[in-house]
Formats: structure tokens, sequence, C-alpha cells
């Protein structure tokens, strides 16, 4: 089957859209697994909204990564994220195809081992004491709390930043460069996002040259080490768009991860209770959470090198395609798929961190971020609420993120 009206392509990743995601995507489902969408900014795809398809779509070797096979479609939408050469997002292994691709992750890689990241708990744990010390504080001084100001956020930005090497003086810069310069699929001027990218950009160029003069024991200068070092490791262009989208994926999304799951939560105080009582269960609980509502709403895009077939739907030779990993998390044939938050599921199903050689390099980090940091929550307080409705909380509006933009909460007394 062939779609080709595009007057009739529903519209995502608009305000309406992000507000009622799960329900629009169940919509979009019911009229098949494949749909050609439009987004706010012009551009039309394919989106793939079935778990199997899914992986399917992020291990075709015909759904590539260069931005060049759709490059007029790209630029007439004004999508800013796949410029290069210190415009975008640059060049890094997100963005990158065989056999590019593994000479840029073999570095960064080594760095996420398990083992290595395990060695990252206590400093973790001592972050997420320190931010609870900070709200019983405002709490005490009856001054409002937000859950994503004052944990969710912070949390995970301070985290990479240790591990990176980059100075927490300019986190909130941080959060506000990020959430312009992954805007690329939302109603936001293409200008802001221009205007983030390259704020990132210029902020790690500086940042980059300071560590060759003076490194130290951070990746970004073990990298910087090594593209000095070897000709054939990563070249300055590579170097900083691997600095840059180490900064976004390594705090946006666990952002994203920790507030979904703590607004879950706040939705669910059975469910919390439950954790209370069996924090056993906190590493299952965040592969539901990841499954229940994806931190990542829709993968970074693919290009069709030529035509591919998928789910019966012919996608022609240079169309834009991208995955929902909202939907496939709950796609009812997963089995999972149409059940409400259950903290104590083993069946669950989800590609929140991608399949395939693009599967999230920083994966084990973000899982334990959201026991340490989820645990502590829920251990020390256990009277967290909302100061009003969950159905009235805003949402990240960019398309390829999904994340509460605040999370107003009281203690209970």
């Amino acid at each position: 089957m062939t779609i080709t009206d595009e007057a009739d392509a529903p519209l995502v990743n608009d305000t309406t859209f992000k507000a009622a995601a799960h329900a629009r995507y169940a919509a979009l489902r019911e009229r098949g697994p494949v749909q050609r969408v439009s987004q706010p900014n012009g551009l039309h795809l394919y989106l793939v909204l079935d778990y199997e398809l899914g992986r399917a779509a992020l291990t075709h070797p015909d759904l590539m990564k260069d931005p060049d096979i759709a490059r007029a479609a790209l630029d007439a939408a004004g999508v800013t994220s796949y410029q290069g050469r210190g415009q975008g997002l640059g060049a890094n292994m997100l963005m990158a195809d065989p056999p590019d691709h593994a000479r840029l992750r073999g570095p960064v890689a080594r760095s996420f081992t398990p083992r290595r990241v395990e060695a990252l708990r206590p400093r973790i744990q001592e972050i997420a004491d320190e931010l609870i010390d900070a709200i019983e504080a405002k709490a005490a001084a009856g001054e409002p709390i937000d859950l994503v100001e004052d944990f969710t956020a912070p949390l995970p930005v301070m985290v990479i930043c240790e591990l990176l090497g980059v100075p927490l003086d300019a986190q909130a810069d941080f959060r506000r460069w990020t959430l312009a310069a992954v805007a690329g699929s939302s109603s936001a001027p293409s200008a802001v996002q221009r205007e983030g990218a390259l704020a990132l950009n210029a902020y790690f160029a500086e940042l980059l040259a300071a560590k060759s003069k003076e490194p130290g024991e951070d990746l970004l200068s073990a990298l910087v080490r090594l593209n000095e070092q070897d000709e054939d490791a990563l070249n300055d262009e590579e170097l900083l768009g691997t600095a840059v989208i180490l900064l976004i994926a390594g705090h946006e999304t666990t952002v994203n991860l920790l507030g979904n799951a703590m607004a879950a939560l706040l939705d669910h105080p059975d469910q919390a209770a439950l954790l209370r009582e069996r924090p056993e269960l906190l590493p299952g609980a965040v592969e539901e959470f990841l499954r229940f509502d994806a931190p990542v709403d829709q993968t970074p895009l693919r290009f069709a090198a030529r035509d591919v077939e998928l789910g019966g739907v012919l996608i022609p030779k240079g169309s834009v395609v991208t995955v929902s990993l909202g939907a496939v998390g709950r796609d009812p044939a997963t089995g999972a798929g149409e059940g409400g938050l259950d903290v104590t599921r083993t069946d669950g199903r989800h590609l929140s961190f991608g399949h395939g050689i693009h599967y999230c390099v920083g994966a084990p980090l973000a899982r334990l971020e959201g026991v340490v940091a989820l645990g502590t929550l829920l251990r020390r307080l256990p009277d967290l609420a909302l100061t009003g409705d969950y159905a009235d909380l805003a949402w990240t509006p960019s398309g390829i993120m999904h994340g509460p933009l605040a999370l107003p909460v009281r203690i209970a007394p």
C-alpha cells in the first residue's frame, strides 16, 4: 500500500497532540501501524506505531541516518538539528551510519560499562540526598516545590556534568538550550531551535579548547586526548558533536524518565505505596515507567535510501521516517500495552532506549539514576502529592521528547 495524500496526513507534535499523546497514538494506530503524518514545521514523515515494526525500522539497513537523503525536505521545514559544522547537533554517533558509527561510539561506550556506571552509585545517592535536603528546607519555609526544577532536572544534569567534566555554572542554560535545540518538530520557531544549537556548540567549543590546554580526568578530556593522539579517532567536528550530544542525551532523557515516573506515581498512589513497601521492585519498575511513558517520544529521524516496505506500506526513497517510542510501549500486541501502570510487571516490552546499533550507550546510567533517585524520593518524601490535577500538567513541546515541564507538589501533613 502506498500512502500519497499529504493533505490527509494527521498533524502530530503540536501542543494539543502532546497533551493527549497516548490517546492520539491509539487513534492513529487504528488507521494502521505505519502512518503518513505532518508536523507543525511542515515536515511530512512516516510514523511507526507498532512494536515489532518499530524494531524492524530501527535495524533496517535502508533506513539510514544520512540527512542528505532528504535534505530538501528538512531545509524546507527549517529542521536545524541535522546541520553539521557546528550549526546543528553536529557529527555524532546518534546521527551516523556504519562504519563511522562504530568509530564514534567506541570511545564513549568504554565509559558507560556496567562496572564503571555502578561506581557512580554513591555519588548519585549523595546528589539525591542533597537535593531532597533542599526540598525539605523549602517546605519548612513555606516555599513552593516543583519536582522538575528542584529534583528531576538538576540531578541528571549534575551527574552528566561531573562525568563529562563540565562546570555546573551553566546548568540553567543547558536546560534552556537543550529544550530549544531539540524542538525541531514542534511549533517552536526555527530561529529558537538554531539559537539553542548554536549556544551549545559555542559553549562546548570553548570548553574543549580549554581541556586541550589543561586536561582533567573526565570523559571529555579523554576524548580530547584521543583526538590529539590518533588521527583515525574523532576529528574536531566530531569531537564537538559528540560533546553536545552527550550532554543532551545524558541529561534530558533522564530528566523526562524521572519526571514521567513521578508524574505517574503521583497519579497512582497505590503504585507508589507498593514501591515504598517493596523497594526491591524498583529496577523492574523503572522498565515499567519506560514502557508506560517513554522519555523519548519519537526517535531521531531516519531517511529511506531506497523504497522500503514496512507493515504493508510502501515508503518511497527519500522519505523521512520515525518510530513513536511512546506508542510502541502501549502497543496492544505486546500483551502489556493495554494495561495500566503496574510496577510489578515482568512482561512489559519497550524500545525506550532504542534497538540495534543505536541502542542508548547511556542506558546503564539512566537505569541507575532511576533506581537511586526514585527510591530516595519515595523513602524520604513519602507524603508527596500534586498541588493540582494530573490532567492539567504541561508537557515539553519538543516532538522528540516527552516529559512534564513542571511537577508542583506539596508535602502532605
